[in-house]
């Protein structure tokens, strides 16, 4: 018998998350001594200094379990969203706090209902537990911006087993997003036993004046739950830290299964002094404001069609299968995310970087695309 046949039906039908290629395996491969890596949707900045020196302080206690409350850090996010400790549930990474919804809310007997082009945590963790899944076709353009989520069709999609909606807002790989108005609707009319989870990852860089702040409303929806996350604007995705904010009652459930030391301790020092640094957060969304400009001019100067975008990356169709020219980027020294198995088979996936990481990339693609 073949190990693999003791797994549960959900995990064995799974498909690995495959992650960015890390510089040091294309340094390795290629001998390569300056590389670019737009792949993962990271801070080019980096972290804050303050969080720094939080995360160095924080090591000379490693002897030590972390607190496993999340104490501080709770005490923190609570006075900046106006929401009481007991509403937060901390993870490692908001994909943990992901995890810990689908284990509490999904079983065999039950249904999730998330959007085509939708990020790929939602699926993974759904047949993990072996749960069905319900995928609504995106927006073909002619109601809502194309490959973004159709509300309608969710909604249409909602039965007796539901019992969770994913609902990324801005979208990962696709950067589009949800009006204020349209969720709420939406939300409004979602049955009270269906639990809806609104994944704002992506949060601190979003300037549109139409784009919602889910946590104030959860006082109108026992039945929300918002996630939120410190790898992308606050440039921690090295020390995974991503939290849920919810009713108490929910929150308490998460808890019931999250493991006891989920979030290491310089991670939760370093999210803490992060949360303070509000100098570098405005200068990180800012760099991201004029990076988005650049690299839109530029595919829309080269007559490439891309997905409009308000987080801190770019999809753009290459007119043609995008892999080879990914490898071919490769080669440059530079490291995009192909997503064809978003769907997108055509289609790059790149993070905004500095201004010069911007211009490098658009170098390296003016030579892949003259081959």
């Amino acid at each position: 018998m073949k190990v693999e046949h003791l797994a549960a039906p959900g995990v064995r039908a799974l498909t690995p998350y495959l992650p960015g290629k890390p510089i040091s395996e294309l340094e390795r491969e290629l001998g390569l001594s300056t590389i670019v890596k737009l792949a993962s949707n990271e801070n080019p900045r980096g972290p804050s200094p303050k969080a720094l020196e939080a995360a160095r302080r924080a090591l000379s206690e490693s002897h030590l379990y972390p607190d496993g409350g999340g104490f501080e850090l709770k005490a923190a996010l609570s006075a900046k969203l106006n929401v009481r400790p007991e509403q937060i549930t901390l993870g490692n990474g908001s994909n943990d706090v992901l995890e810990l919804v689908a284990r509490v809310f999904l079983s065999a007997e039950s249904k999730a209902i998330y959007s085509e082009y939708a990020f790929a945590i939602y699926p993974i963790v759904t047949q993990a537990v072996g749960a069905k899944a319900a995928v609504a076709p995106a927006h073909d353009g002619s109601r809502g911006p194309r490959y973004g989520h159709d509300l309608q069709a969710m909604a249409q999609r909602v039965d007796e087993t539901t019992r969770l909606v994913f609902i990324a807002n801005p979208n990962n790989p696709t950067g589009t997003y949800l009006t204020k108005s349209e969720l709420r609707g939406f939300l409004d009319h979602l049955p009270k036993d269906v639990v809806a989870v609104v994944d704002e990852a992506y949060f601190e860089y979003v300037d549109a004046p139409d784009y919602p702040d889910c946590i104030a409303w959860l006082p109108d929806f026992p039945n929300l739950i918002v996630t939120r996350t410190f790898s992308k604007a606050y440039g921690l995705a090295g020390l995974r830290v991503g939290y849920a904010v919810s009713s108490p009652s929910i929150a308490d459930l998460l808890n019931r299964v999250r493991q006891p030391f989920n979030v290491n301790s310089a991670a939760l020092e370093a999210a803490k002094a992060a949360l303070e640094d509000e100098e570098h957060l405005i200068h990180s969304v800012n760099l991201n404001r004029a990076g988005l400009v650049q690299l839109c001019e530029a595919f829309a100067a080269r007559e490439l069609s891309f997905i409009p975008s308000v987080g801190n990356f770019v999809t753009v169709d290459v007119a043609k299968p995008a892999t080879p020219v990914y490898d071919a980027l490769l080669r440059q020294g530079v490291i995009v995310r192909p997503v064809g198995n978003y769907g997108l088979p055509n289609h790059l996936r790149v993070t905004v970087g500095t201004e010069e990481e911007n211009r490098i990339f658009l170098d390296a693609l003016d030579r892949v695309l003259a081959l």
